[in-house]
Parts: C-alpha cells; sequence; structure tokens
C-alpha cells in the first residue's frame, strides 16, 4: 500500500472578491481604447522596443501567425498592424520577460500557487525548464529532457493497455507538431485523442458533415465583402475574434445587412471604431447591426423555424423566395422539412423564443429578397444539448435560399484558437478513418489501431474511473477548459502520470497526477532554429487556408524545445530505435514531416511551395457544390426538434461566457469594460425584473447551484449584477462557472459539453 500523503490543492483558485468597479456598457467597440490597452500590455510585458517589433511582424506575410484566435488573415494585411487588442494580449503573454524556473518552483509550491487566481497563476511568466512533481512532493524540480522522456517511456510500458493512456490535443500547436503527435498516438496503439474541438465546435462539425459533407465552414474572408446578409448567431466577436469586425465593416460598406441573434446585446455588434483608419479612431465609427434579435438562451431553433415558417409562407404567395431551382438540384428532404414547420403554431414558437415579432418581421423581409447570406456562429449554438441541431437548422435556412456554393454566401463557423480546425485535418481525432488508416499504413508500414478513441468527456470519465493512468497534454489548459471543475481534477488526481508540453504556467500544472512533468516549448513569436538554420511551420485559418508562421524573437530560455522535437524525443525513447518510423528524423526536419503530410492527407500537395504568402485553400466540396459522398448524392435538410428545458420555479438557464480580458481560459486582466465591469469576474449578470422578483439587489452576493443526476454542484460567492439579459436567462464568466456544468450532460452526438444552457438555482448569501 503507497502511503504517498495526498497534496492539499485548490482546485478552483481563490473565491474572494476583488474590488468591483461598475460603468455602464459600452456603445462601441475598438478605438483608441483598444489601443490603448494593447500597448499597456505589450509595454509592460515585453517593453517598448521588442513590442513594435513583434507587433511588425504579427499575421504578416512570412511573419509569425497570433498566437489566439484563428480568424484569417486578408490577402494584403495592413501594414498599420494585422491585428487586435486580444491578440496583442497573447503575444504579450507568450513573449514576456518573466520566467518561471527552478527558483520560481523552489519558492512557490503547487499548494500555494493552486490557491492564486488564474489570473495570477498565468501572469507568472515563461516555463523555462523541463520540471517533475514527483509523488508525495509539493514543489517542481528540474528535471533533464532524457530523465523526462524516461519517465514518460517507464510510464507508458507499464500500462497494461495502450487505451489506458490519453493524449489531449489544443488548438494551438502547428500542422507539422500535430502530424507527429497523431502519427506517434497511433502507433502506439491508440485513438484516445480528445482535443479542445469537442469542447467547443465538435457540435459543428458533425452538422456540418451530415449535411453538407465536410466538418468546416465553406466561406472565405473575401465573402464578406460580397455578402448582402450576414447573420451573426451566438457569439461575440467585440471580444473573442475583433479581427472579423472588419470584414462585417466592409460587408456594410458595400451595402449589405447584418443580423445579430444573442441574448445578450455586445459593444462590437453595435457600433465599430477600426483603429487601422484615421476615421475609425477618430469618427463616432461604424454602425454594425441593422437588427438585433435577443433571444432566450438555447431557443436558436425556435427562431430559426419561426423565420422559415414566415418565408414559407412568403413562398406560397411569390413562388420566388425561396431558391426551387437549387432545392431541387442540390438538396434532399425538402418536402419533410415543409411539412415538420406546419405542425408548430406562430403563438408557441413566439413565446419559445422571446423575441419581438415585428424585429422577426423585418429579418424576414431581407431575407425574402436577398440570397447571398452568410451564417457565421459559435459556441452560443454549439455547447447545448442540442448543439449539432442549432447548426443543422442554420443549415436548413442556407439550403433554402440556395445561399451555398456562391461569392458572398455559406456557412462560417467560427473557430477558436489558432489552428484548432488545423489539427483535426492533419489526424487528430478520437475517431477512426479507414481512409487515413490506409494511408497511414501505406506511408509508414505500420497499422493503426481500428478502434475509436476516447472524446474529452468520456476520457475525464476514464480517468476518473481509473481505466486510464496517463494523460499527455499537447498545450492547452485541460482543467480550466473542461466542464465539471471538481470531477476533472480529481480524475486528473487518479492519474499516476500527467504530462503537459506548454509555454506558460497554468492551473492544470498545479492539479496532477501522482507524478507530473512539464515540458516548455517554444512560443509562436520564437526562433526556431536547427543546426544555424531558421524553421518555419504551417497553420490552417478556421476557412480552411494553410500558411507559414515563423517567430523571430529570441527564445526566453535556450533550454526550450519546439513541439515536433519534443514528440520526437518522446516517441523515440520508446520505441528505442525498434520502429519502422524514423521518429528523430521526422522531429528535426519539418520539411519532411510536410512531406508525409503531403503524402497521406488530402489537399496538401506542393504544401513546402504554397504555404509562400498568405498561403492556399484546402479542397471544400461545398464551394464546388459537391454533394456526392452524402445520401441520395445531395445537401441534407434536417427536421430539428425544439430544446426542452423543463424548469422549475425558482430555475434559471446560465450561459458561460468570456470577459473582455480574456481568451479561452487565459485571463488577461480583471476587467471587462464593454459590459462596464471593472476589476472583478466573480459577477453574474441577471435580468433586472427576475432581481426584483426574487429580492435581489445589485451587488448582493449569491451562490449558484446545479443539480443534476441527484447531485448538487455550487459555485460561491457571485456579485448580481442587473444587465439587458431576457428574463429567467443568467450569464457568467468561465472557468469560475465551468463547477456547475456536469461532465455527463452534454450534445447529443457531439458529445460538447452543456455549458451554454446550465440549469441553475440563485441563493442570496
Amino acid at each position: 500500500m503507497s502511503t504517498t500523503k495526498k497534496r492539499n490543492i485548490s482546485v478552483v483558485g481563490p473565491n474572494e472578491f476583488t474590488g468591483i468597479k461598475l460603468k455602464e456598457p459600452a456603445e462601441y467597440a475598438a478605438g483608441l481604447p483598444a489601443v490603448k490597452v494593447a500597448l499597456q500590455h505589450a509595454f509592460k510585458e515585453m517593453g517598448v522596443v521588442k513590442s513594435f517589433h513583434a507587433l511588425s511582424k504579427m499575421n504578416q506575410k512570412e511573419g509569425f501567425d497570433c498566437p489566439g484566435c484563428a480568424w484569417p488573415d486578408p490577402e494584403k494585411p495592413s501594414r498599420l498592424g494585422e491585428y487586435c487588442e486580444n491578440g496583442v494580449k497573447a503575444l504579450a503573454e507568450e513573449a514576456t520577460h518573466k520566467k518561471v524556473d527552478k527558483d520560481f518552483f523552489a519558492k512557490y509550491s503547487v499548494e500555494e500557487l493552486s490557491n492564486w487566481s488564474d489570473y495570477q497563476i498565468g501572469k507568472s511568466g515563461r516555463l523555462t525548464e523541463p520540471m517533475v512533481l514527483k509523488p508525495g512532493s509539493i514543489h517542481y524540480e528540474p528535471i533533464s529532457w532524457e530523465d523526462a522522456y524516461s519517465l514518460i517511456t517507464h510510464e507508458l510500458k507499464k500500462l497494461e493497455s495502450p487505451n489506458e493512456a490519453i493524449f489531449y490535443t489544443s488548438g494551438r500547436s502547428s500542422n507539422e507538431a500535430a502530424f507527429l503527435y497523431g502519427l506517434f498516438v497511433r502507433a502506439f496503439g491508440t485513438n484516445n485523442m480528445p482535443d479542445c474541438s469537442n469542447m467547443c465546435h465538435e457540435s459543428s462539425g458533425v452538422a456540418l458533415s451530415e449535411t453538407l459533407g465536410i466538418g468546416k465552414g465553406s466561406v472565405k474572408l473575401e465573402d464578406f465583402d460580397e455578402a448582402q446578409v450576414v447573420i451573426v448567431m451566438g457569439q461575440n466577436p467585440g471580444t473573442n475574434h475583433p479581427r472579423m469586425l472588419s470584414a462585417l465593416q466592409k460587408c456594410k460598406e458595400n451595402g449589405g445587412k447584418v443580423i445579430s441573434i444573442n441574448p445578450l446585446e455586445e459593444a462590437g455588434l453595435i457600433r465599430f471604431k477600426n483603429p487601422q483608419q484615421i476615421k475609425g479612431v477618430l469618427s463616432s465609427g461604424t454602425s454594425l447591426t441593422d437588427i438585433h434579435l435577443q433571444v432566450k438562451i438555447n431557443q436558436d431553433v425556435s427562431l430559426l423555424k419561426l423565420i422559415i415558417k414566415k418565408l414559407a409562407a412568403l413562398d406560397k404567395e411569390k413562388a420566388d423566395v425561396f431558391d426551387h431551382k437549387f432545392i431541387k438540384r442540390y438538396t434532399h428532404g425538402f418536402t419533410e422539412l415543409l411539412q415538420d414547420i406546419e405542425q408548430y403554431s406562430k403563438e408557441e414558437l413566439l413565446e419559445l423564443c422571446g423575441v419581438k415579432e415585428e424585429l422577426i418581421d423585418k429579418v424576414v423581409a431581407v431575407l425574402a429578397d436577398n440570397d447571398k447570406i452568410i451564417i457565421c456562429w459559435a459556441m452560443g449554438l454549439t455547447q447545448h444539448k442540442n448543439g449539432v441541431e442549432n447548426i443543422k437548422e442554420c443549415v436548413n435556412l442556407l439550403l433554402l435560399k440556395g445561399s451555398l456554393g456562391k461569392p458572398g454566401a455559406g456557412t462560417c463557423p467560427v473557430r477558436g484558437h489558432s489552428n484548432v480546425q488545423g489539427d483535426r485535418t492533419v489526424g487528430i481525432m478520437h475517431h477512426v478513418s479507414p481512409v487515413l488508416n490506409k494511408s497511414i499504413e501505406n506511408v509508414f508500414n505500420f497499422s493503426p489501431p481500428n478502434k475509436e478513441g476516447l472524446d474529452t468527456v468520456h476520457a475525464i470519465e476514464a480517468m476518473y474511473t481509473k481505466k486510464a493512468k496517463v494523460f499527455v497534454a499537447l498545450g492547452g489548459n485541460f482543467l480550466s477548459a473542461a466542464s465539471d471543475t471538481k470531477y476533472t481534477a480529481e480524475a486528473l488526481q487518479n492519474c499516476d502520470l500527467t504530462v503537459n508540453i506548454s509555454t506558460k504556467l497554468n492551473r492544470t500544472h498545479l492539479v496532477t497526477g501522482k507524478t507530473a512533468l512539464i515540458l516548455p516549448t517554444l512560443g509562436r513569436s520564437e526562433v526556431d532554429e536547427k543546426n544555424g538554420e531558421q524553421r518555419f511551420f504551417t497553420v490552417e485559418n478556421s476557412m480552411g487556408k494553410v500558411h507559414r508562421s515563423k517567430g523571430l524573437m529570441k527564445p526566453i530560455s535556450n533550454n526550450l524545445k519546439s513541439e515536433p522535437e519534443i514528440i520526437g524525443g518522446i516517441a523515440n525513447a520508446y520505441f528505442d530505435t525498434g520502429h519502422v518510423v524514423q521518429w528523430k528524423s521526422l522531429s528535426e526536419n519539418y520539411e519532411l514531416i510536410r512531406e508525409k503530410i503531403e503524402t497521406v492527407i488530402k489537399g496538401f500537395k506542393s504544401i513546402e511551395h504554397r504555404s509562400k504568402g498568405t498561403g492556399f485553400y484546402l479542397p471544400n466540396n461545398v464551394r464546388d457544390l459537391d454533394f456526392s459522398k452524402l445520401p441520395n448524392q445531395k445537401a441534407q435538410f434536417s427536421i430539428c426538434s425544439l430544446p426542452k428545458h423543463k424548469l422549475k420555479k425558482d430555475e434559471f438557464v446560465l450561459m458561460t461566457i468570456r470577459s473582455h480580458d480574456q481568451f479561452n481560459t487565459t485571463i488577461y486582466g480583471l476587467d471587462d469594460r464593454y459590459r462596464g465591469v471593472y476589476n472583478e469576474r466573480r459577477v453574474v449578470f441577471i435580468n433586472s425584473e427576475d432581481m426584483k422578483e426574487y429580492n435581489i439587489e445589485k451587488l448582493d452576493i449569491v451562490n449558484l447551484t446545479s443539480h443534476y443526476d441527484n447531485k448538487e454542484r455550487k459555485a460561491i460567492n457571485f456579485l448580481a449584477i442587473p444587465y439587458n439579459i431576457p428574463k429567467g436567462n443568467l450569464a457568467a464568466y468561465f472557468p469560475e462557472t465551468n463547477i456547475l456544468v456536469p461532465y455527463n450532460h452534454f450534445a447529443d452526438k457531439s458529445h460538447t459539453p452543456i455549458s451554454k444552457s446550465i440549469i441553475v438555482r440563485i441563493h442570496k448569501v
């Protein structure tokens, strides 16, 4: 029996308040305030000279790709700066002068660090050398790269089955690193490759694959110039993808209309002051949203059904509202869709969605007269029990209007982390792809496993039940990103070994297995050099374009390795030259990896040459209106059910959201200036009528609880803020409220957590 003492770790950090200040919500996004805040972050972390040098190359041709979101770069990037406020913040944290080294870990134990906030942890600095946390110890200590590889090898070889290991991937990794990682995991013998897509856009991938034949969007950035209508659903681009606002601005300048559908009215979609333009900074800016539909949380299907129902009625009169030639030639299921719409009454759908009918009629009028329509969406649609059907209903509308395969029209899932889409393209998936397996076998002469692996939620369950014993993460902050924080923390702590390949310190480094490794890697902005020659890697943006990224700054430490080198080091140590793949050669020669990608993955022909400049687009069957791989060789209409939320009188629907000082789980600061909240994250936004009904005053302290499967989950100490949100709905920041999301409640088919529609109760303290 082991007598190792369990570490006293806080899995959620402090719950004290930090001194809230409230102002009126902002009426525009970007402008001079964004420039000012961005430069303050950059100068503080990098210094003035280094900041301007780095920013001049971020998202530029032959420069480095922003370590933030996956929004595409224009063909001619602005020389004033092709980046946004949060992109600057992301770069500042990656290129900071602060270091997390052996002295830092000698001073601070993991127990002490775990009581810091996610903001404090993230601001600690860059990881500089491999570190190990031994069983029973509360301090990380240095370990050599060779000994780290040996430790991983030892633990992997102890397993009774390869399926007892989990290999997670975040969306920041390059195509080269992700391809090599997936190759190693398959050679090791498992498809346990959960990734961050499982937690965000997996619903998009499933829905789009089943209806259109590809799990990606169909639009290009240039399509926004020609779009007559852009519908932005379940998304806050002003904070999450600010460069998207420039595309919406061009749409408006060319006469297009923007329709926003979201429970919250966000500043970025009200008005935009483009910091790349003098007039954008000095003028009142561009009014973006023409019509805002304030839908109730997770009632998007109800709203879309009502819009389609009204369009169908107009089409009966005029016969030219729907594109009947397109429908007949390219689609299947039109008659069934119309029959389904008939069973719902207008009154029922109006009550469910909560939107005023006169606003819906305005949208219907716009859609009736236009067919160049783009629908954009993010996690506001995907992270629900019916997340897949949310996306399918969007596809229904586009198919009815013939808004696919033409300039200015199509699907636009707005992906999060840079290269999250590329990781999936080059093979990071828990599903079995017979085509990919066959190609790997032909090129590398080994047979990949043909048993489906574990996605994120089932990987957590496997670790919790001790069926999985080793967890390896290629980037990311797994604990803070996943649902059901306490359950996930216990799952990680049940492992014999957890390994994190990372650039910065995060909470997952503190909530670990019995033994833990931190393997520090190069950042996007840093020079990646071998034998005196600089290397580059490639990434894929959210619109399917592949291009190069090459760092320019001196690495923070001489003891960092690139992600491919780390993966190759693990693989080489594990197989000990006893494998057909030459792991060391591949890991050191990115050109060789790209040659293999070109051979294994369709669409990457001549990647070495074509990735120059702004890069090249991968094949997309929707752009070509080729639906030959779908049933009847047609795009599919879908019959979608209405969401079911059976709320008791004292229950609310809560959605988790980001603050403006945040990207995914990275907290850059404590301000959410677009919503008027400063120096505090422990807040919950509530409709003022609900506050009055439940006798809650402004800034009252409340606890939130969720109750699933006879288990209570509690998030304590939140300040109530009256806000313009539908009655019965709440909003609060993640990761603070991830603790309320049950790990085993997720979207049908995609298994994406229900983070945007959690049923909760409010308790005054």
